[in-house]
C-alpha cells in the first residue's frame, strides 16, 4: 500500500492534470504495489482539496457496470467517483472539448435520491423506493492517466475518469416505467455510433445503486437525499471530438443533444 506522502503527491498531481488537461503516466506503472483502497483514498485527498477551494458536491457516478464497459476497459469491477456542480450540463448545450483529455460520451440513467440510502443490504427494491425520479444522462468522460495497461486502481484515483453530465428532459418515477427496457440510440454527427438498453447495466440500471449504497456502508458513510446517481453506462463509449454534435435517443424518455465547441 501507499504511504500518506505518495497518496498526497499523486493527487496533487492529478489536481494539476485536471487543471491544465493533461495527461499523466500510469499510477500502477510507477507504484505496483498499489491497491484499490490506495486508489479511493487519493481519490477522496483530491475530492476535500476541490471542496475546500469551492466547489460543491451534487452526485455521485458509477462506471464499468456493464459487460459493454468491461469489455472496452478490461476492467472487471464496479467503481465509482464525485461529480460537482460545475460539471452539470443540460441538453442542448455547448461543451468545450478543451476542457477534459481524452474525451468519450457515454449513454446512462441518472437517479434523484428523495430519501438517504445506506447499507449494508441495500437491495433493488430499496434503490428504486429512495428515487425521486430517474433522468437520462450522457456522461462525459475525462481521463488524465494514460489508457494503455491501465487498470482499475488508475481508473478509481482518477475520480473514475467522470468529466461532465449533460441531463434530460423528462423525468419519471420508477413506478411509471420500466427502466430496464429504457433505449439508448447514440448518435454522432448524424451517425448512429452505439446502441444499447438500461437492463445492460446490471440486470437493472437502479442495480448499481443499491451497490454504491452497500459500498460506502463499508466505508461508515451513506448516500444522501438530493444526490444524482449517474448510474453506469449501457454502451460502449464514443470518441469525440472539436466540432462534432451528439444526439442520443432515449425512446420514451426522450432525447439529449449537445455539441462539442
Amino acid at each position: 500500500m501507499l504511504t500518506d506522502a505518495q497518496i498526497d503527491a499523486i493527487a496533487a498531481e492529478l489536481a494539476e492534470a485536471d487543471r491544465t488537461h493533461a495527461v499523466i503516466p500510469r499510477i500502477t506503472a510507477r507504484y505496483p504495489d498499489a491497491v484499490v483502497e490506495d486508489s479511493y483514498a487519493i481519490q477522496g485527498r483530491w475530492r476535500d482539496t476541490q471542496i475546500a477551494a469551492g466547489r460543491t458536491l451534487v452526485g455521485r457516478k458509477i462506471g464499468l457496470t456493464s459487460k459493454a464497459m468491461q469489455q472496452a476497459t478490461g476492467i472487471t469491477e464496479p467503481d465509482y467517483g464525485v461529480m460537482f456542480d460545475d460539471t452539470v450540463y443540460r441538453s442542448g448545450d455547448e461543451i468545450p472539448v478543451a476542457l477534459f483529455s481524452n474525451v468519450r460520451i457515454e449513454v446512462e440513467l441518472a437517479f434523484v435520491l428523495k430519501t438517504p440510502l445506506e447499507g449494508p443490504d441495500c437491495t433493488l427494491d430499496d434503490a428504486l423506493a429512495a428515487t425521486d425520479y430517474a433522468v437520462p444522462a450522457l456522461e462525459v468522460l475525462n481521463s488524465h492517466i494514460e489508457l494503455e495497461g491501465r487498470t482499475i486502481v488508475d481508473t478509481i484515483s482518477d475520480n473514475a475518469a467522470y468529466g461532465a453530465m449533460v441531463l434530460g428532459d423528462v423525468h419519471k418515477r420508477p413506478d411509471e416505467i420500466d427502466l430496464r427496457w429504457v433505449p439508448g440510440v447514440l448518435n454522432r454527427n448524424g451517425e448512429i455510433e452505439e446502441t444499447g438498453v438500461a437492463a445492460g447495466v446490471l440486470g437493472h440500471p437502479a442495480t448499481g445503486v443499491a451497490w454504491l449504497a452497500n459500498k460506502f456502508h463499508q466505508h461508515g458513510a451513506r448516500l444522501e437525499a438530493g444526490e444524482i446517481i449517474l448510474a453506469g453506462s449501457f454502451t460502449r463509449p464514443m470518441w469525440v471530438s472539436q466540432g462534432d454534435d451528439v444526439l442520443c435517443d432515449y425512446g420514451p424518455m426522450g432525447t439529449i443533444s449537445c455539441r462539442f465547441v
